[in-house]
């Protein structure tokens, strides 16, 4: 995992997009922010839904819920304790904001701890931890993964042409009339099948990128009209 932290560094470090895009808490974690119960709604909806239902309700002390979770271990079902002497500390309307900062850190952390400190060490040999907290989630996720939402003006923009198209000749008035009435997702598969990216940079389509280096979207004529149909 710290070889993994590495290439995200790198990544970084040279604007390279990485073709994936993860959960906001993974980029959270990256950068060592504090992770919320609404981070957990993409993760695991439904154990965030309980949390929100715990905050916005009195706690029923029938019930003894305590500062303890279960866990799964290999068919065994054990307790743990989300602080010293847990067991003995019952949540309350005044403590249960406590109760669900130590259920959120557990969800995350839970059976991942000892590789996301090793994808931290790997990040951190490469890029300084000072360095990176001037970043948000949003920032880093933008710089590693890209946008998914197409700008088609920026697209024309910044396409170029050759073997005689040119910005106004039909063919290509015809390919974005064609693009525009496209939906988001399809002008994604479109650029996918082309380039090979599924995001778009985020300084946007005049930095796509090929393998060797930044490379513009390009039209080019091919072949002869007479040459269909075959």
């Amino acid at each position: 995992m710290e070889l993994a932290g590495r290439v995200l560094g790198l990544a970084l470090i040279h604007r390279c997009l990485i073709d994936t895009f993860f959960t906001k808490t993974f980029y959270k974690m990256l950068l060592e922010l504090p992770i919320t119960v609404h981070d957990l709604h993409e993760v695991d909806s439904e154990f965030c839904r309980s949390l929100l239902w715990l905050r916005e309700n009195s706690i029923d002390m029938s019930l003894g819920m305590t500062f303890v979770v279960n866990e799964e271990d290999n068919g065994q079902i054990t307790e743990k304790e989300l602080l010293p002497n847990g067991a003995e500390l019952h949540v309350t309307d005044q403590n249960k904001e406590e109760f669900i900062s130590l259920m959120v850190k557990w969800r995350v952390e839970r059976g991942i701890q000892r590789q996301s400190q090793a994808l931290l060490r790997g990040l951190h040999q490469i890029i300084d931890r000072d360095f990176l907290r001037i970043f948000t989630a949003e920032q880093v996720e933008l710089v590693l993964s890209g946008s998914r939402e197409i700008d088609l003006d920026d697209w024309r923009k910044n396409t170029e042409y050759r073997g005689g198209y040119f910005d106004e000749h039909v063919v290509i008035e015809w390919f974005w009339d064609r693009v525009a009435q496209m939906s988001n997702a399809d002008r994604l598969k479109l650029l996918q099948f082309v380039t090979g990216t599924p995001s778009i940079p985020f300084e946007g389509f005049a930095m796509l990128r090929g393998s060797n280096g930044p490379k513009r979207f390009t039209i080019e004529r091919w072949g002869e009209e007479s040459a269909l149909p075959r």
